[in-house]
């Protein structure tokens, strides 16, 4: 059996990433599921609806700017973020993929399983026949990695495909970004790290052209889980793009003081920097600590 490619750490007080347990979302979730069942089976236009609504939902946020999404006008509902990152390993499978240390888990057990190639950006120089992935904020500490940037420039330079991974955004802050690189080819959204929806795969892709690749033949012919994308609309028409990040940024910042941790941009998590949480440790200098089942409750376990 081949080695994972990173610890399953979701058994851990604070391992893993998820969203902000929370039973009245929850309870608002059961019921919208409830409400748009009748319906939405033989609704052809949710799922555009769904999309129009997630940019502008995006957009609309007043914590954190994301500049240049008009460069990127063709729009697809996806299953979360993972149904687009298939399609992207699919389109650059014989290049060799690369993504730093910290990543999420899902891009290093393709890289190796289903490339021939795959290493972290920080051991080697990148190359004209590489594919990088990024996420934004970053999976390890919730912000933006500071090399992010550098590499982006030297995508440009290269001509190296690059996906911008933003599963993380709703729970976040101070993420400024202009995604005016012709390097990105494409970004990927998600909701099942704010809103109780993970096994909804509730997801958006956006990308500059319209290649009639797999994800977008699905949605012309409107292919795609209609219950989802009608609940997805429920959930943004009921909470905005800050409110998770601004419901528990004081909890959070209480969790770090009293764990010795610094907090992390994305709310959930809490930055360990001086080691003294190792076993939280994803590949990376830093050991991320997550607290989203306890921030509703506001109380650590013991």
């Amino acid at each position: 059996m081949n080695k994972l490619a990173l610890a399953n750490l979701k058994s851990l007080p604070y391992g893993g990433a998820q969203y902000v347990i929370n039973a009245s979302r929850e309870q608002f979730v059961r019921d919208s599921i409830k409400e748009v069942a009748d319906d939405c089976l033989f609704d052809t236009t949710v799922h555009t609806r769904f999309i129009e609504e997630y940019r502008q939902w995006i957009t609309a946020g007043t914590l954190n700017v994301m500049q240049g999404l008009e460069q990127f006008p063709v729009a697809a509902f996806s299953a979360g973020t993972t149904e687009a990152f298939d399609k992207f390993y699919l389109k650059n499978q014989t290049r060799r993929i690369r993504y730093f240390r910290g990543e999420y888990m899902y891009h290093q057990i393709a890289g190796r399983d289903y490339f021939e190639r795959s290493e972290y950006i920080e051991d080697s120089n990148l190359g004209s026949n590489d594919v990088v992935v990024i996420s934004l904020p970053f999976a390890d500490t919730g912000g933006a990695h500071p090399d992010m940037k550098s590499v982006l420039e030297q995508c440009e330079r290269l001509g190296i495909p690059v996906l911008v991974d933003c599963a993380y955004f709703g729970i976040c802050t101070d993420i400024l970004f202009n995604f005016n690189y012709s390097c990105i080819t494409d970004i990927t959204f998600s909701l099942s790290k704010s809103f109780p929806v993970p096994h909804l795969r509730i997801g958006m892709r956006l990308t500059r052209t319209d290649d009639d690749d797999a994800l977008l033949v699905s949605n012309k012919t409107q292919y795609i889980n209609r219950i989802s994308a009608a609940v997805g609309l429920k959930v943004l028409n009921k909470y905005n793009a800050d409110s998770i990040y601004l419901q528990y940024a004081e909890t959070q910042n209480l969790f770090c003081a009293e764990l010795s941790v610094n907090p992390s941009p994305c709310v959930i998590f809490g930055i360990d920097v001086n080691g003294t949480y190792p076993q939280y440790k994803r590949g990376a200098q830093t050991n991320r600590l997550c607290f989203a089942k306890y921030l509703d409750s506001g109380k650590l376990p013991e």
